[in-house]
């Protein structure tokens, strides 16, 4: 509950009365203290139930009254001007964190903040902000940021604020998040605008989240590495998921630049780069139909290249000039990598991965392959990773190199040794010498 002793109607009526009455030069001195008692009032459920639409009204006249002065202080820029936008700036960024708090999980003011035009200056604040590259500020920073919450918080599982947000910040306020780490702290926003995205442009996101994730990734233990919410990983998985079949169209050569296809060889890019980081990203071995789709996208991509010439077929020749640019180059052995990193101490995984003919179909993959350099070096983690612990996993193997599909050689080469007790074969790691 709020510091004050008020109840949140009583702090919304005195709040809205004050607003009402306020002269322009002291809206900041008597606006702050009641913004800041309700900020602290709606990190309750049952205060922000409370809200009315009033208060968001009053949030209007605010912002669009800061914005006003935020415009004219940054075109009369001097000493005093600077003192002005600064307690412009601390009372935006107060008014973008009770909004971001009073639209947590709350349909009803997520709907009075679209409805009283909340959107419109609040967009039209950011991007301004956006602009003011000269005057940096912790200040600024944090009106920004705050404002961004607010926005992920007003369309967070809400298709019509969605649609209004995408249509008057695409395409400046999208880009900027992506290339800063705000991109990161909205996923709800990100989402919604990814949706509307046309191919081409996703690609370019894609790339961007993809350097974004490397740097992130890379930074030292112990640094103040940026946290990547679990909400943005599992929309892109499910984004993999739903458009996966598409990199199909690389079977064709007039389709080397097909959009939908590269978002895919992105996505799953990203996936491998996540995955492999355990410790940070293990919940997406969890994912609904992740495993699933990611062995049977490499049983239709081998038979694609089985049944005609093309970038998923198998390459050993030193002539592979035609297909090194190719951007489904390396698809498959990333495919058997993330089948490895999301079977990485995971026996339901690795039942999975058995139950779909998962381990012939990478033992099939473990010939040297020009289109699909290092192909064998992850099928050899893969089939590691398979069989840890799993005797199932294990019994699958032994039966196939006592049937003649897989030999002893290539095992060895995997690091692999058949063992036979008691009339069994059984797969064990090589002794290290």
């Amino acid at each position: 509950m709020a510091a004050s002793s008020e109840s949140v109607p009583e702090l919304i009526a005195r709040f809205n009365e004050l607003i009402q009455s306020s002269q322009k030069g002291d809206l900041v001195l008597v606006a702050m203290t009641p913004i800041q008692s309700l900020t602290i009032a709606f990190r309750e459920q049952q205060n922000r139930e409370d809200a009315t639409q009033s208060v968001f009204e009053s949030f209007v006249q605010i912002l669009t009254r800061q914005l006003a002065e935020i415009e004219v202080c940054t075109d009369n820029p001097d000493s005093n001007r600077n003192g002005q936008l600064e307690a412009c700036l601390r009372l935006t960024a107060e008014c973008f964190r009770c909004l971001r708090n009073a639209c947590i999980q709350s349909d009803k003011n997520q709907s009075h903040g679209r409805n009283v035009g909340l959107i419109d200056p609040t967009i039209q604040i950011l991007q301004f902000l956006h602009r003011l590259r000269s005057f940096q500020s912790d200040t600024l920073l944090a009106a920004f940021r705050c404002g961004l919450q607010f926005l992920g918080n007003l369309v967070a599982g809400n298709e019509e604020s969605k649609h209004i947000v995408w249509k008057n910040a695409f395409p400046d306020l999208f880009l900027f998040l992506i290339v800063t780490d705000q991109f990161f702290k909205c996923p709800d926003l990100v989402a919604a605008m990814y949706t509307k995205l046309n191919n081409q442009e996703r690609v370019i996101v894609l790339d961007l989240l993809s350097a974004k994730l490397s740097e992130i990734l890379g930074s030292p233990v112990g640094s103040d590495e940026l946290t990547v919410p679990v909400r943005m990983m599992q929309f892109l998985a499910g984004c993999f998921l739903e458009k996966c079949k598409a990199v199909l169209k690389f079977t064709s050569t007039t389709d080397a630049e097909d959009e939908e296809a590269l978002i895919v060889v992105r996505l799953l890019d990203i996936l491998c780069e996540t995955t492999s980081n355990h410790e940070k990203f293990s919940y997406l071995q969890n994912s609904p139909g992740l495993v699933e789709a990611v062995v049977e996208l490499l049983y239709q991509t081998h038979l694609a290249g089985k049944q005609s010439r093309n970038v998923f077929s198998v390459s050993q020749s030193l002539s592979f000039t035609r297909h090194i640019s190719h951007p489904a180059v390396g698809f498959k052995a990333h495919l058997i990598h993330l089948i490895g990193n999301l079977c990485y101490n995971n026996h339901e995984n690795q039942d999975k991965v058995r139950e779909l003919g998962g381990i012939s179909l990478i033992l099939d993959n473990c010939s040297i392959d020009d289109n699909n350099p290092f192909v064998s070096q992850w099928a050899v983690f893969a089939i590691r990773i398979l069989t840890e612990q799993n005797m199932q996993n294990q019994e699958v193997i032994s039966q196939m190199t006592r049937q003649g599909v897989a030999d002893s050689a290539m095992l060895s080469n995997m690091g692999l040794q058949i063992e036979e007790r008691d009339g069994k074969l059984y797969v064990k790691s090589q002794e290290k010498s």
